[in-house]
């Protein structure tokens, strides 16, 4: 009697796809039967890129998007929940997610080139989180928005951090304290996002923002990304005295310099990102 031999698993999909556009890199949330949710194993494959375009200088901007009708979910809620059987229920484990999570957050913060999302279906939670820390995002008509963990006993602390510095806080508290979604277009009118576009075209509008940025000076976004970022955590006379020094040593750039130059001059500017 033949024995049939088994057959082997095929293998799985990448979670994060990358793909380089020009100078852009788009990053693509790969897990769309899990509604691309923020699994541990995504967080870190979402970092580890950052990390790496981080310090390539062909890179000048990153486009974050997804596969399958939905952005981001959040958090995977059902590997959370599995380890309520741990010794702890979960503690430490739930510890380093949120902390994970937090961080890669905070790289799409301080990636020193412009971040947009293009989102193309519900954004929710951790997911929305994301949207919020990205310096730019594109919403395709169809999308939606939302904090919903209030539904579930969960309130959403760690997407409160984001959604609080991108929106109003009557608006923030509203989405977060009701946990009902917004559209795209009443994402757009308290801040959340910039511009709503046909459903389809999200991932090329936000690709074309990016590369409209990166047409600038690399050296004098990253001045003013992480000064932008900085300054709003001081209190008004602090920001004006940190400001006042980052625009002098802007002045005393080589690109400030061309810059002014080729404007007077009437001409095009050439870049050395310097």
């Amino acid at each position: 009697m033949s024995v049939q031999a088994a057959r082997a698993p095929s293998p799985q999909p990448p979670i994060l796809l990358r793909e380089t556009v020009g100078s852009i890199a788009v990053l693509t949330l790969n897990r769309p039967a899990a509604r691309n949710s923020l699994s541990q194993a995504m967080i870190a494959t979402l970092h580890a890129e950052l990390n790496e375009i981080r310090d390539d200088k062909a890179i000048r901007g990153v486009v974050i998007a997804a596969n399958g009708p939905a952005f981001s979910a959040g958090h995977d809620i059902k590997e959370m929940n599995a380890r309520r059987t741990d010794p702890d229920r979960g503690r430490a484990f739930f510890a380093e997610m949120m902390n994970a999570c937090s961080a890669m957050m905070q790289a799409i913060v301080h990636l020193p080139k412009p971040t947009v999302a293009a989102v193309q279906g519900i954004a929710t939670a951790a997911g929305c989180q994301m949207v919020a820390s990205c310096d730019l995002a594109i919403a395709s008509q169809d999308a939606t928005f939302a904090t919903p963990g209030v539904d579930i006993g969960l309130f959403c602390s760690t997407p409160m951090v984001a959604l609080t510095r991108n929106v109003p806080r009557k608006q923030a508290m509203e989405m977060l304290l009701t946990g009902e979604p917004v559209t795209a277009d009443r994402a757009r009118e308290i801040g959340l996002v910039n511009r709503v576009v046909p459903a389809g075209t999200e991932r090329d509008a936000a690709i074309a923002l990016a590369e409209k940025v990166a047409l600038k000076s690399a050296y004098t976004v990253k001045l003013g990304k992480e000064a932008f970022y900085r300054q709003a955590e001081m209190s008004l006379a602090d920001a004006y005295r940190y400001a006042a020094e980052v625009m002098t040593e802007n002045m005393m750039a080589r690109d400030a310099e061309e810059g002014i130059g080729a404007f007077i001059e009437k001409r095009a500017p050439t870049w050395r990102d310097e």
